[in-house]
């Protein structure tokens, strides 16, 4: 049985984040497929053929000389594009909202002690805490995300100097961080979504008892260490097919049909089913960044691990 609750260094974030899938990887993704599973088909598909579609008319060439060909298709379509965008947002937040919340809502009940869980508890889970999931994404759209953008678009502002760069590779992992530590904290107390991030933030820089040293570097160094596996992994999905769209380019003669639509036929749906695992393979990967958040936000909750010691001591005694 893993211990969540304990002080960590840089290297056993990484090491126990794996050792989390390696104990309990197998009944993880039973329950993701079992509740994400549809979500990640309905996903496939609009890339797949959705996208497959609005790409194909935005780099088409215009056979016929007309100037406003892209325009056109959208008038012409206004209302099934409309009505398809709202259907395509809807399946994203869902997707999202299951994605980011199934490590958290695993993880709390394996940290109380579960050998294994159920999919009908992470259902139930869900379904106990809809009020509070309402109330997350409505602060996360209209406070964190705000306040996000500002200063990402703040960084970026700053890329005219070499500064810049590295406000970048601070500010994503950060970002990403304080988001995954509002999700924990959100849905392992009682806080409101205002206290909780106030603390996703604070314990990013220190310890609640405010004697230890800031554990920014650790966080930051873990997330980064992270993002550049799920990023190693998922290239290769997204090379793939670059290679074989650009190897069809060069290879192929010059073709009336192909050009006007580079999509058409079997390398169109090709390039994009590749797209689509690409897809895929960076919300399972993903699962590796959230559990190994999950390990940090235990970290920070230096005010449960002396308390979770003391249980174990009095269950070892128990037991003899």
């Amino acid at each position: 049985m893993m211990q969540f609750y304990k002080k960590r260094e840089f290297g056993a974030f990484i090491s126990d984040s794996f050792q989390f899938f390696k104990l309990y990887g197998r009944n993880y993704f039973k329950n993701y497929i079992l509740i994400n599973g549809l979500l990640l088909i309905l996903t496939l598909a609009v890339v797949v053929f959705g996208f497959r579609e609005i790409f194909g008319q935005l780099v088409g060439s215009n056979v016929s000389g007309e100037s406003y060909y892209f325009e056109r298709y959208f008038s012409e379509n206004a209302g099934m594009l409309i009505v398809a965008g709202i259907l395509v947002f809807l399946l994203f937040v869902l997707l999202a909202i299951v994605n980011y919340l199934y490590p958290v809502f695993y993880m709390k009940r394996i940290s109380e002690g579960a050998q294994k869980v159920k999919t009908d508890e992470i259902l139930d889970d869900f379904k106990r805490n809809a009020g509070r999931i309402f109330k997350m994404c409505i602060g996360m759209l209209f406070i964190l995300l705000p306040i996000t953008m500002i200063v990402l678009g703040f960084s970026y502002l700053l890329l005219l100097i070499i500064i810049g760069f590295f406000l970048i590779l601070l500010v994503y992992p950060t970002a990403f961080n304080v988001s995954a530590f509002l999700m924990y904290d959100y849905f392992n107390t009682k806080r409101g979504f205002i206290e909780s991030l106030s603390y996703s933030i604070r314990s990013q820089f220190s310890y609640a008892n405010g004697n230890e040293k800031s554990p920014y570097w650790k966080y930051w160094g873990a997330s980064i260490i992270m993002f550049i596996i799920m990023y190693m992994v998922t290239s290769v999905f997204t090379f793939v097919p670059m290679i074989f769209m650009y190897g069809s380019i060069l290879t192929s003669a010059p073709d009336g049909n192909f050009e006007e639509n580079p999509f058409t036929g079997a390398m169109g749906i090709l390039f994009f089913v590749l797209y689509g695992v690409s897809i895929l393979a960076s919300l399972i990967l993903s699962n590796l960044m959230y559990i190994n958040a999950g390990l940090m936000y235990y970290d920070s909750r230096t005010d449960l691990h002396q308390k979770v010691e003391l249980e174990e001591i009095d269950t070892i005694g128990s037991n003899e």
